[in-house]
């Protein structure tokens, strides 16, 4: 089987790391022959709008292997965002360029801010979509007849991908690896790179943090790193308000003017999100899911994660967690069909 081509688009301005991260994941993606030959699983194409080497906003050269008017047809296209994207001369050549290949095209992706000239096209109307969270609102202004996603990493509708910002290209790249290959190749480009093959939870468990620490006071940005690192510690009022060098009044109050949120409700999200985390990972145990997050028990953990979720540890586990872990966990309740789920 011939690799499939990759193509990403690119230009002046582009953001080097929505280009770079689905490269790297696709460009990972080896396949082993009985032979023992291997083999990429893509070719990965850079393509350019000219011939002429392009500059992205971080300052890094990228040199075009083709261009619009010479690119080969490809399996799969992708649509990097950044700042040159939204100049509407850029904007229409780009789009332009990908309504003439769409027919063509198995599939089609944006990432981040990618989905301003994708969604210029038209082909997104009706459809579901997902871009990165500080330019949600413009999109959905800009094309109302798309159907905005807020808080998702990443959106399949059709033939038509979109992600949300930068890094979630990755995530991106990964889910298109696994169903064009499976889930233990998906897998290993994952371990390759030192990322998670699938992240619970959307957008808001990223972004929301990092508008905390650039929104808050240094004292309390350190707080919150200290937080998301050490889910297990103590974080009664008392003790974090001892961190910050408030009395427990004056923390309570100015956390909550800062966050949004009273201590115990930001404790509990920190540490709800971690065992969403760790249960799509496949972590066999919920008591040990509880312990590593900071419960004092693997009851209090169920009833809070069900309150929150709406749905149990275990079930969210079996429906989100790694495609082998879904299938042991499927073929142990089949030999145990007496127990009671």
């Amino acid at each position: 089987m011939a690799p499939l081509r990759v193509g990403i688009i690119g230009y002046d301005q582009v953001n080097a790391l929505d280009m770079v991260g689905p490269a790297e994941a696709f460009t990972s993606a080896l396949r082993d022959h009985s032979t023992g030959k291997i083999e990429r699983g893509y070719d990965v194409s850079i393509i350019g709008l000219t011939k002429r080497a392009f500059v992205a906003e971080s300052g890094i050269v990228f040199l075009p292997a083709c261009t619009i008017a010479t690119a080969p047809p490809f399996d799969t296209l992708i649509v990097p965002g950044g700042r040159g994207l939204r100049l509407p001369e850029m904007n229409d050549k780009v789009a332009g360029w990908i309504s003439e290949r769409a027919k063509a095209t198995r599939r089609i992706a944006s990432v981040c801010t990618g989905i301003y000239a994708l969604a210029a096209t038209g082909l997104l109307d009706g459809r579901r979509a997902s871009t990165h969270w500080r330019f949600t609102a413009d999109v959905a202004k800009r094309f109302p007849r798309l159907r905005m996603e807020p808080n998702a990493l990443f959106v399949k509708d059709g033939k038509f991908y979109s992600s949300a910002g930068i890094t979630a290209g990755i995530d991106l790249a990964l889910a298109l690896i696994e169903e064009d290959f499976g889930a233990r190749m998906a897998l290993t480009v994952a371990r390759e790179m030192v990322v998670y093959l699938k992240r619970s939870g959307g957008q808001e468990q990223y972004s929301e943090p990092l508008q905390f620490q650039a929104a808050a006071s240094d004292r309390f940005a350190q707080l919150v790193t200290w937080m998301t690192n050490n889910p297990t510690r103590e974080m009664s009022v008392e003790s974090l308000a001892r961190r910050a060098a408030l009395s427990p009044r004056q923390f309570f109050r100015r956390f909550k003017a800062c966050f949004g949120s009273s201590p115990a409700i930001f404790v509990e999200t920190l540490r709800l999100n971690e065992a969403r985390r760790r249960l799509s990972a496949g972590e066999p145990s919920i008591a040990s899911v509880a312990e590593a997050v900071g419960f004092k028990g693997a009851d209090a953990f169920r009833r809070a994660f069900e309150r929150r979720f709406r749905i149990t540890p275990s079930k969210y586990r079996r429906s989100f967690g790694l495609p082998s872990e879904r299938s042991s966990n499927n073929a142990t309740l089949r030999t145990k069909g007496s127990e009671k789920k």
